[in-house]
């Protein structure tokens, strides 16, 4: 775990990147307004990174067990196209989406923080997961970042990228 030579070996072959949203992209709190629509607080600082990583041509995609109008406004604010949200299964929804874009599991990442995440992050090239996530989750994980999630953990995540992206 964080063995950061592993990680650069890892990183070489990125070209995609995924993220949970709740837990990591936020901080996982749900707040409602007063018409029961559902707010979230991303980060500004996590936003610049993976639009860095977008300028270095790594792709980004989100996969969230949740759907939210907030998170999709979000996705579309920093250009990223590839969405599954509201998917029960993680793992089965990546392994249809690999399929049909025919990219290989070793040219992707994952960054999660709970169960949902497991097998996912058992799967691809590097697994990611902040330092609250569930005990199963930072034991799969190669890299855990030193913030948590919402709070700079993301652009953590992307400034290693940047800095050892080739």
């Amino acid at each position: 775990m964080n063995d950061i030579d592993k990680i650069k070996e890892k990183i070489k072959l990125l070209k995609w990147m995924f993220f949970d949203v709740d837990g990591v992209m936020t901080d996982g709190s749900l707040t409602y307004d007063s018409t029961g629509e559902c707010v979230k607080i991303f980060s500004v600082i996590d936003g610049q990174g993976v639009k860095n990583i977008l300028k270095i041509g790594i792709n980004v995609g989100l996969i969230s067990g949740r759907d939210s109008p907030a998170t999709r406004k979000r996705a579309e604010e920093l250009g990223i196209r590839t969405l599954m949200l509201g998917v029960e299964d993680k793992f089965k929804s990546f392994n249809k989406w690999k399929r049909e874009s025919q990219i290989d599991e070793k040219n992707c990442g994952h960054m999660g923080d709970d169960l949902p995440d497991l097998k996912l992050l058992q799967m691809v090239n590097l697994a990611v997961a902040v330092p609250d996530a569930v005990p199963e989750v930072k034991e799969s994980a190669d890299y855990i970042t030193v913030k948590k999630g919402g709070k700079g953990a993301v652009r953590e995540l992307c400034d290693l990228i940047t800095k050892y992206y080739e």
